[in-house]
């Protein structure tokens, strides 16, 4: 990727600019620059799997890694989230065996990175999914079965990103990155007080796309997170052999950002990290790569084998380090969550997995010249050729169906 020095600040380099911003950033946590950008020895968690509040001292946190633990009411929302989240995971997945979409990347056991990237941003932040991050997308505000109209076929995207300021789920691995850092970039210039959050598995910072996001958003100290969900397999490829550094946090300390490592599993660890970092990042910052370590519990998709590159005893392992049963626990301990909240939670859950059955069981009608309206805002002369084509292609198809009923009357 070439960088143009058209972008560069009079009388300093947009790379000076930047190492001065990073080190006046760092100044107040009375560390190093070094020891800010690396993460943590050791991954933030603040709840065990068995739902117990951690010792502050285990934590994993050190000197400017500090992280509180979240307010009762951020918790309360987060756990009704994941909630709903696991029940639209299900109820797609049941929609895929019943024909009424085409595909559905499950999230199930990732639910707590879906919901903590989606409230740790404000109403004007912007958020960049995967395929795989629909109850993000949710969670951020956006009608389920707009969501999920991307998964059943009929059309280009469910949704309007500029009303929710969430781009289109990407299919193509990566290139949401470079959106994240284009949108971020757009927003710096024009002194908006914008923050980006984009979203990516392990298997995407093996990309190139991946480099160059990275390398641009820290070179021109753009504010973006980039939110990596390790879960361990690119589709079938284990991390082993994606990577051999220490983790994919350590991977930022090459382009010049900070980097933290986080349960994917704990949702109050991952509110406490990303709220820091989306703080960080709307006070000038730059750009922060989190990791978090969870784990796909279902198949890549309804067409992938998962038998056929993990052991069931690897599943069971991550099975009993479930963030909704963790959350569960946890609030239910503290008395902040009884029978008649829980009740009423998934009493929500279900409106929305009815909502999904209802809304995707329907008709939707097609029409085949929206396949050249969303290409260019502008129609190339092929478009316009291909356009008449279909065109006149399907009103000889109607000519010919019109004789032959009035043949058969």
């Amino acid at each position: 990727m070439t960088i143009s020095a058209d972008h560069t600040a009079p009388h300093s380099t947009s790379t000076e600019a930047a190492e001065n911003a990073l080190t006046e950033a760092v100044k107040k946590f009375g560390i190093t620059v070094e020891d800010y950008m690396l993460p943590a020895r050791h991954q933030i968690q603040m709840v065990d799997p068995d739902g117990r509040l951690i010792p502050e001292s285990e934590q994993g946190t050190q000197p400017g890694h500090e992280y509180p633990v979240p307010g009762d009411d951020e918790l309360l929302a987060a756990y009704e989230r994941l909630v709903v989240g696991r029940r639209v995971n299900d109820q797609n997945s049941a929609l895929v065996r019943q024909g009424r979409m085409a595909v559905y990347p499950s999230s199930h056991g990732q639910e707590a990175c879906q919901v903590a990237a989606a409230l740790c941003l404000s109403d004007a932040d912007w958020m960049f999914p995967t395929y795989r991050d629909a109850v993000a997308v949710m969670t951020r505000g956006v009608d389920p079965v707009q969501v999920m109209t991307i998964f059943r076929g009929d059309w280009h995207g469910g949704y309007d990103p500029l009303k929710y300021k969430v781009g289109i789920q990407c299919t193509p691995l990566t290139t949401q990155l470079l959106h994240a850092v284009g949108v971020a970039h757009a927003a710096k210039l024009r002194g908006e007080d914008t923050v980006v959050l984009a979203m990516c598995g392990d298997g995407a910072t093996s990309e190139g796309d991946f480099h160059e996001a990275l390398n641009f958003a820290a070179v021109f100290h753009l504010p973006v997170i980039f939110f990596v969900q390790n879960n361990k397999y690119a589709i079938s490829v284990p991390l082993a052999h994606q990577s051999v550094a220490p983790s994919l946090a350590h991977k930022a300390v090459g382009y010049g950002m900070a980097g933290e490592r986080v349960d994917g599993n704990d949702v109050v660890a991952l509110l406490a990290v990303l709220d820091r970092a989306v703080k960080l990042a709307r006070e000038g910052s730059g750009p922060l790569l989190v990791e978090a370590n969870t784990y796909r519990m279902q198949a890549h998709t309804n067409a992938d084998d998962d038998t056929r590159y993990r052991e069931s005893a690897e599943v069971a392992e991550w099975r009993a380090k479930d963030p909704v049963n963790r959350m569960r626990t946890y609030l239910t301990d503290r008395g902040l969550l009884d029978d008649d909240g829980e009740a009423r939670i998934r009493e929500k859950a279900e409106a929305v997995a009815t909502q999904l059955r209802e809304g995707l069981s329907e008709d939707v009608p097609v029409d085949p010249q929206e396949l050249f309206r969303h290409v260019f805002s502008a129609p190339t002369p092929q478009l316009k050729e291909q356009s008449a084509m279909l065109a006149d292609e399907l009103a000889r198809d109607a000519a010919a169906s019109s004789s032959d009923q009035e043949a058969g009357k």
